[in-house]
């Protein structure tokens, strides 16, 4: 490719990455949706083909706070390509990767405590949009403090 005149190397260890990475942030982000899915009262998939938006919301907070974390770990410049600096940065995304799970299903469950008056779970799975939307924000606010802590 050429841009003005000037030629453009694609560096294809770069290109490896990045596809591995994206392939990797897909999978860990399914599988943190049915690990949530497992802790909170429900069927996830059976609820969104119903339609039901709570779900929809709580799902989608999952999956944009679950790549945020991802995306925190990759771009922090603690790691070489070398080989096993690649296995340190694959285990790395792992690992904040299950703690986002973990802080997620935790703050679900301390906000459905706190608000004592109604049951977040039941809610959630009865279709109240404003509990999934209310969700989404916690798991977003969480993934932005836990991927500003991997920096």
């Amino acid at each position: 490719a050429r841009v003005r005149g000037e030629v453009i190397m694609i560096d294809f260890s770069i290109l490896a990455l990045t596809i591995f990475y994206a392939l990797f942030g897909v999978l860990l982000m399914i599988i943190s949706n049915i690990i949530i899915d497992f802790f909170i009262p429900g069927n996830f998939p059976e609820e969104i083909k119903r339609g039901n938006r709570a779900v929809a919301w709580l799902s989608a907070g999952s999956f944009i706070g679950i790549g945020t974390i991802i995306r925190a770990v990759i771009s922090t410049p603690v790691y070489d390509a070398s080989s096993l600096d690649f296995i340190s940065g694959v285990t790395a995304t792992g690992v904040y990767t299950l703690l986002g799970i973990l802080a997620f299903i935790t703050g679900f469950f301390i906000i459905n405590v706190w608000h004592r008056n109604y049951e977040l779970p039941q809610e959630i799975m009865r279709g109240n949009t404003a509990a999934g939307i209310y969700i989404f924000g916690v798991y977003i606010g969480l993934a932005l403090v836990i991927g500003g802590a991997v920096h």
